[in-house]
């Protein structure tokens, strides 16, 4: 078993994003969170880059998503991401922090507001739409809300925040899978483990 200060696996999910980046489904992945009810729930979610500086992943969501209401009761969650041209799968899991307008941290909020900013003008009216999960009241579909582009997010705007604990890497051509574990060191630092185990 061998360990490291920096995050091994991140150059393996690098490497595989840009292997992959010719096939628009790369961006994608599933992100696993635990309800009210003790049962999982499973949505398909897109990466938004590594927070700066880290290996913090990145995820914009809707603050009126049953998701946010998931996380604030177990904010413990899991990424699946499997990448088909380089048969790569990595399982993410970790703590999820939830950053909406009304944290306390100017430092998040300033995260937040780049992570809007750095999103499509078509991503950001989505959060103008009415409250995803409730029932439609109209027949007709409706998608002319008013957005200025310079303006900062809107209220239902959130951006979440996975800070991986654990990662499971499977790569299907070489028939490998590591395990990488994160311990936190004597000055608190973080240390990552890496074990190799059977496929």
């Amino acid at each position: 078993m061998a360990s490291s200060t920096a995050a091994p696996w991140k150059q393996l999910l690098v490497n595989a994003l840009q292997a992959n980046a010719p096939l628009k489904h790369s961006s994608f992945f599933q992100l696993a969170t635990i309800g009210f009810n003790g049962r999982p729930s499973n949505r398909t979610v897109v990466f938004r880059g590594f927070q700066e500086g880290s290996d913090k992943i990145q995820i914009n969501t809707d603050y009126r998503s049953r998701k946010i209401e998931d996380i604030k009761h177990c904010p413990f969650g899991e990424i699946c991401w499997y990448f088909t041209d380089s048969w790569e799968q990595f399982r993410i899991n970790g703590t999820i922090d939830i950053i909406d307008g009304s944290n306390p941290d100017p430092v998040k909020l300033q995260q937040r507001e780049r992570a809007w900013f750095a999103s499509s003008l078509k991503s950001r009216l989505q959060y103008l739409g009415p409250s995803p999960g409730l029932p439609c009241i109209s027949e007709e579909p409706c998608n002319e809300y008013p957005l200025d582009p310079s303006t900062g997010p809107v209220g239902a705007f959130c951006l979440l925040v996975l800070d991986p604990e654990e990662v499971d890497y499977l790569n299907l051509k070489s028939n490998e899978r590591l395990i990488y574990t994160s311990k936190r060191n004597g000055d608190g630092g973080q240390c990552w483990m890496l074990e190799k185990i059977n496929p």
